[in-house]
């Protein structure tokens, strides 16, 4: 039997146990051993960032359509799980969700319309009525704050199967779930003749027009599964993370903020999420600490903040540049520097 062959037989059996390993440190290390600074402030915004930015990579990275209303759907999925649970106090925290993202879903489906015969520039514009609407719907109408004058809302209590999490890891622990979950279904949908159906319309309409692929469909339903895992980190932004929102927390700089995560990260790369959420989260933790060390008091959190907008936009034209497909590329480069040399040790 060749070497080669050998590895091939041995990576499943590697992948899973990489996979289980992961699995128990994500949720047995880390809540046990993390503080509680690392899953507030870190862990949790982290993961509620990466499913959104799964969702808009969906949208985007694999069937080529482009949108600037994301932090529309993460509020309809916030307010949406706020007034079930409130309204509806006998219908589950899960059951709540999921009807949320499914809302979210059907007003994504509703502003994917102009797709069927907008492209590029024109179509992202007109995904703007989506994030300028809904901002102005919460904030008109007192029904979706439960007539608070603010349109604050706060945080119901998460809670599944009698199980409790108010506590840092328990969010975590919640949010951790419902992330691992969402990204396997999604998974599962882009390997399947969904998925191939967004590429094609992605790389090329008309050719998939021509092959059979149902354009009107396809295009809708990435837009339906975009808005429903937004909508669902909707929820885990603000009720796992925030803990307590207002409409003005879903502006437009934060559909900008996911958006250029998936950039950094690597478009039509479920992995780019993740890199991409943990770049954006991270590194302005990174940069307060070391603009703290070299400038001291004169860093505040206005110098920081420009820093930050500076710096990534810089990284962003860097990216599209020198790597269009982000942070995954590289790490895909340097697993093969590393790896390399011991295959070749072996053969």
């Amino acid at each position: 039997m060749s070497t080669a062959a050998s590895t091939a037989q041995l990576a499943p059996g590697v992948r899973a146990i990489a996979i289980a390993a992961a699995a128990v440190i994500a949720f047995g290390v880390v809540p046990l051993l993390g503080s509680d600074y690392l899953m507030d402030a870190v862990l949790t915004p982290f993961l509620a960032l990466a499913l959104a930015a799964v969702g808009l990579n969906v949208l985007t990275g694999y069937a080529g359509q482009v949108s600037l209303g994301s932090a529309a759907f993460l509020a309809v999925g916030a307010y949406a799980t706020y007034n079930l649970h409130l309204r509806l106090p006998e219908l589950p925290l899960i059951v709540d969700l999921v009807l949320a993202g499914l809302i979210a879903a059907a007003i994504g489906i509703v502003f994917g319309l102009p797709s069927l015969r907008l492209r590029g520039f024109y179509l992202a514009v007109s995904t703007l009525a989506a994030q300028f609407f809904v901002q102005w719907a919460l904030t008109k109408f007192g029904w979706f704050s439960n007539d608070n004058p603010s349109g604050v809302i706060d945080a119901p209590v998460l809670s599944v199967a009698g199980l409790t999490f108010t506590s840092p890891a328990g969010r975590y622990v919640f949010s951790l779930s419902v992330v691992v979950v969402a990204t396997f279904l999604t998974l599962r949908l882009l390997r399947a003749q969904s998925g191939r159906n967004f590429i094609a319309v992605r790389d090329h309409e008309l050719a998939a027009k021509v092959i059979g692929v149902p354009l009107l469909r396809t295009k809708l339903l990435a837009f339906g599964v975009s808005s429903f895992l937004i909508g669902i980190a909707g929820v885990l932004w603000a009720f796992a993370y925030l803990r307590t929102v207002e409409p003005a927390g879903f502006n437009l700089d934060r559909s900008f903020q996911i958006l250029f995560i998936i950039i950094i990260g690597g478009l039509a790369s479920l992995r780019g999420a993740f890199f991409g959420a943990a770049f954006i989260v991270v590194f302005p933790l990174i940069l307060s600490r070391a603009g703290m060390a070299l400038l001291g008091g004169v860093f505040d959190s206005g110098v920081l903040e420009m820093s930050q907008r500076i710096v990534v936009g810089a990284l962003i034209i860097a990216f599209l540049i020198a790597e269009p497909r982000g942070l995954v590329a590289l790490w895909d480069r340097l697993w093969r520097a590393v790896t390399r040399p011991a295959a070749i040790s072996n053969t």
